[in-house]
C-alpha cells in the first residue's frame, strides 16, 4: 500500500512550522548566550523543550502538531513580557520571539486543519442503499 502524497498546502504548513521552530531554537540560544544574556547563560536551557517536537514535526505526526500549538504560548508569553520589560537589544529579540511563535502557531493549526479536511475527503460516502425502507403510515 502506498501512502498518498500530501497536498502542497500541507507541505508548506509543515515546513513553515519546522522553520519557525528551528528559528525559535536558534534565537533562544543566540539570545541567551551571546546577544543579551540575562545571567550566566543558564536561561539557554529554555530551548531544550523546543528540541523535543522537532522529530515529530519532521515525521508529520499529528499529535506533535497539536500539543506544540499549545506549548508555543509559553514562549509567546515570555516574549511579550520581555519585550515590555527588557532594554534593547533584549526587547527586539523578544519581539522576534513573539513573531516566530505566532508563525509557529498558525502553521501548526493550518497543518492540523488541512490534514483533517483531507482525511475527511478520503473517507467513503455512506451507502444509503442498505437501509431498510421506512414504514408507511
Amino acid at each position: 500500500m502506498t501512502a498518498a502524497t500530501p497536498a502542497p498546502y500541507v507541505v508548506a504548513a509543515r515546513w513553515a512550522a519546522v522553520a519557525s521552530l528551528i528559528g525559535l531554537i536558534v534565537l533562544g540560544l543566540v539570545w541567551e548566550l551571546w546577544l543579551a544574556p540575562s545571567g550566566r547563560g543558564t536561561l539557554a536551557l529554555k530551548v531544550l523543550p523546543l528540541c523535543i517536537p522537532l522529530a515529530g514535526l519532521l515525521k508529520s505526526r499529528m499529535y506533535t502538531y497539536r500539543w506544540l500549538s499549545l506549548m508555543v504560548w509559553l514562549y509567546f508569553t515570555e516574549g511579550v513580557v520581555r519585550a515590555w520589560s527588557d532594554k534593547a537589544p533584549g526587547n527586539w529579540l523578544a519581539l522576534i520571539e513573539v513573531a516566530l511563535c505566532i508563525v509557529l502557531f498558525v502553521a501548526c493549526t493550518f497543518h492540523i486543519r488541512l490534514r483533517l479536511k483531507a482525511g475527511k475527503a478520503l473517507q467513503p460516502a455512506p451507502d444509503n442503499t442498505t437501509q431498510p425502507p421506512s414504514p408507511s403510515v
